[in-house]
């Protein structure tokens, strides 16, 4: 674990609701997210994943709750956002990490493939956000940080619903930024690049892809969940109070440097 430099307390008596906050990435921000002082308040449609995140970090000390939740059902976020307000009296932090993702040719990707992305991704996002939304408009550090990724930079073979997906969800991240801002509600965005030790990383850049994927990061090696943690804590933090519409890329330069080739990836 990376150390953090920011103090234990920064985000003591704020209330942060993860979507799929129970693993992978999005476990990671919920856990920097606690030890900085935040109560917790996870969804996920694994109730067995809940239960252990739930338990493991409430042994590290921290304060969590949790509620099975698919955040393609507008009304099933609305019941478990309610279900965190009941929890904890409020919301000062939404963090929009719910996703799904696979390779796929353009070609052969199904409709109903492209739709599953876009409604976990996009659509699930919205529906956090306005879920959330009369919560944040009570709290005097409402925040909203949406998970993107940078497959939209360019473009990225195999990743047209991703892609697709996360686009909107920075055009989401800069609108509501926009409208909700007057309100005192901040809208930012994280955009991880390659990350160790996670179930996309394992399943997107299996063999030989990931290293060739590190050969072409400025960095020279993948992220930590941590970092991303560290971007979330930062984020929600008084330090961003002046920071709103902006989708913080964290991906030791990857982006900038070019994508593996159709063929790369087929050769693995």
């Amino acid at each position: 674990m990376t150390t953090s430099v920011f103090r234990p307390d920064v985000l003591k008596g704020l209330t942060a609701l993860v979507t799929g906050g129970a693993s992978g990435i999005n476990r990671g921000i919920s856990e920097a997210l606690g030890r900085h002082g935040a109560r917790l308040f996870l969804i996920s449609r694994n109730e067995e994943r809940l239960q252990r995140a739930a338990s493991e970090m409430t042994a590290q000390g921290m304060t969590v709750g949790y509620a099975v939740c698919d955040v393609r059902d507008g009304k099933l976020v609305e019941a478990a956002v309610t279900a965190c307000q009941e929890k904890f009296g409020g919301l000062d932090v939404l963090v929009n990490g719910a996703a799904g993702n696979f390779l796929a040719p353009a070609a052969s990707l199904s409709s109903n493939g492209f739709k599953t992305v876009v409604d976990i991704d996009l659509n699930g996002t919205f529906n956090a956000c306005r879920a959330a939304f009369p919560l944040l408009g009570q709290s005097k550090s409402a925040c909203i940080i949406n998970v993107s990724a940078t497959l939209h930079y360019g473009a990225t073979a195999l990743m047209l619903h991703a892609s697709a997906a996360k686009a909107g969800v920075d055009a989401l991240t800069r609108n509501l930024a926009v409208e909700w801002g007057p309100l005192g509600i901040r809208v930012n965005g994280i955009a991880p690049g390659p990350i160790d030790g996670t179930e996309g990383m394992a399943r997107l850049a299996p063999g030989g892809i990931k290293e060739k994927m590190v050969g072409r990061i400025p960095l020279k090696r993948f992220g930590a969940i941590e970092e991303i943690g560290h971007a979330a804590v930062f984020l929600a933090s008084d330090g961003a109070a002046f920071i709103s519409g902006h989708t913080l890329v964290v991906d030791g330069g990857a982006w900038m440097t070019g994508r593996l080739s159709l063929e790369e990836m087929a050769e693995g």
